[in-house]
């Protein structure tokens, strides 16, 4: 009954994503919703510990692909105001709401402190989602100062509450030593891990198909456990891990990207679901002049006087800063953050999930709705803008494929035009490469003595499965120290591929020299091959 139910939530969110798409409305908020209606209709379920413990994973999942995701020669221009607002915009946009809380809601001040450092943080996934699925290209490069920022802030909402955490629970802590070693060590711990698995990357091997996307997977949670228990910031420690090895190329990418792209979906459906079926409707209508109170004043106040005075050094454009300000939506983190504190051995006197819950849940549904007609109104939206993504994007996410060789001395294409190249199939020359600079492919120019030229065209897809032999050449055969140009091959077959023993591939001609343990991949014809005999 349980796998029954689970099979038609996942079904029903297809659904709401399409809804979200045709209707401008966040479908993050509508996978809470939907979590909200199956709690109302009987579904039962106040395992905060269980939810934490899937909204933990779920964070580290979105931290660490969110990075993975992110092109740094994109992001490196606004690198420095998404740091800024990502670090200080966060202490305060806290320290506001908490002010507020107190001496205006009468919260007692440790817990609006506790409460704004909760919510303090912007949510990658929804903000991710608003600019991705609403196709907001925005001027001034700002959708990836956004997407950086919202990406990097969570680690600075999570060392917040967990300080002022500290303090409620009277644990003594030195809170200059913790805000240190939560940055210090997260820093340290990303940069260091990526480091090392981006040279094992390079020098090794996985394996078989799908075998990347484990041990990726496995680094993720190996970096997330050891920095926390070191007393470091873990989620900090998975974003740099990510943009590190996001922005490498290495064996295995694409495959990382394709079960990640699926993984990250049905956790972030799974993560705001739970969360919504966590919440109590009654408790929800009951915070819900709070939440409304706390969520206005940090999207009227908080966070444009954050952004402004934050700003100021940078000299951003003011339509730029008002959509800065507009997009600071709040989410899965927030709420992750707040199961944390009801998990704690504190007693608050307020009820933490259901304000921080109700919050999100109005910051989703304005802010987000806002966004398409605000970025039209502020005259911020670019169709041209560029996107600066490279090949190895669109050949990880597309069915286009690359191709690159490099002009030999003796080539008879040294001294001929692009355009007299007489491509006569579906291929594209996309770059070429003269001396470490790029150049652009135009009809007129001439293909020169070591050029690297880069085709592109449409990938193949197989589906016959039939086609190909592979053959490891093992000690002693006749196949072995031998060139392709002298084993005589039936006019039926030809050698297309050869890879070696440590994994590099060579493109064969008929002076590849074979060896043992070469692993040669023949395309055969129609008819049966015999297959090569010792």
């Amino acid at each position: 009954m349980h796998y029954l139910i689970v099979g038609i939530i996942l079904i029903l969110a297809l659904f709401a994503i399409r809804v979200s798409n045709k209707h401008g409305i966040p479908a993050l908020l509508l996978f809470i919703v939907l979590g909200m209606i199956f709690g109302a209709i009987g579904f039962e379920f106040e395992d905060y510990k269980f939810a934490d413990g899937f909204a933990k994973v779920a964070l580290m999942v979105i931290m660490f692909y969110g990075g993975f995701g992110t092109n740094w020669n994109m992001a490196k221009p606004v690198a420095k105001e998404a740091i800024v607002l990502s670090s200080l915009g966060v202490v305060a946009t806290a320290l506001l709401t908490g002010l507020f809380a107190h001496y205006v809601l009468g919260f007692r001040l440790i817990e609006g402190m506790l409460i704004g450092s909760i919510i303090g943080s912007t949510d990658y996934a929804s903000v991710s989602n608003i600019l991705r699925s609403k196709r907001l290209n925005l001027k001034y490069n700002t959708a990836s100062l956004l997407e950086l920022e919202s990406g990097s802030n969570d680690p600075t909402a999570y060392t917040m509450t967990m300080l002022f955490l500290s303090v409620y629970l009277g644990s003594g802590v030195s809170i200059p030593l913790m805000i240190l070693s939560q940055v210090a060590l997260g820093v340290i711990m990303g940069f260091g891990i990526a480091f090392l698995v981006g040279k094992l990357l390079k020098k090794f091997s996985i394996g078989a198909d799908g075998l990347y996307a484990v041990f990726m997977s496995s680094i993720m949670l190996i970096t997330y456990a050891v920095t926390d228990l070191i007393g470091g910031n873990g989620y900090l420690a998975l974003y740099i891990l990510g943009i590190y090895l996001g922005n490498m190329e290495f064996r295995g990418k694409r495959e990382i990207i394709f079960f990640f792209d699926g993984f990250t979906e049905i956790m972030q459906i799974g993560l705001f679901f739970i969360l919504g079926l966590l919440s109590n409707f009654l408790r929800f209508i009951e915070t819900f002049p709070i939440a409304l109170a706390l969520m206005l004043f940090m999207t009227i106040i908080a966070r444009p006087v954050t952004v402004y005075g934050l700003m100021l050094p940078f000299r951003l454009k003011r339509n730029q800063l008002n959509i800065i300000s507009l997009a600071g939506i709040r989410g899965a983190a927030a709420i992750a953050f707040a199961i944390l504190v009801v998990n704690s051995p504190a007693n608050l006197s307020v009820d933490v999930y259901h304000i921080i819950f109700g919050m999100c849940v109005l910051s989703a549904l304005i802010q987000g709705s806002l966004m398409p007609y605000a970025s039209n109104r502020w005259d911020m939206l670019d169709p041209n803008d560029k996107v600066l993504q490279t090949f190895n994007y669109y050949q990880f996410k597309t069915g286009i494929g690359f191709l690159e060789t490099k002009i030999h001395p003796e080539s008879n294409l040294i001294g001929r035009q692009v355009k007299d190249l007489n491509l006569t199939f579906d291929f594209i020359v996309a770059k070429i490469e003269r001396d470490g600079k790029t150049i652009v492919p135009r009809g007129h120019i001439t293909i020169e003595e070591n050029d690297i030229v880069v085709l592109g065209g449409k990938l193949h897809f197989d589906e016959s499965g039939q086609d190909l032999i592979e053959f490891t050449i093992p000690s002693g055969h006749k196949w072995a120290n031998k060139y392709i140009k002298d084993l005589k091959l039936p006019a039926d077959h030809l050698i297309i591929m050869v890879q070696r023993k440590d994994n590099d591939i060579i493109v064969p001609v008929g002076d590849t020299l074979l060896l043992e343990d070469d692993k040669v991949i023949m395309i055969k014809a129609e008819h049966e091959l015999a297959f090569p005999k010792a």
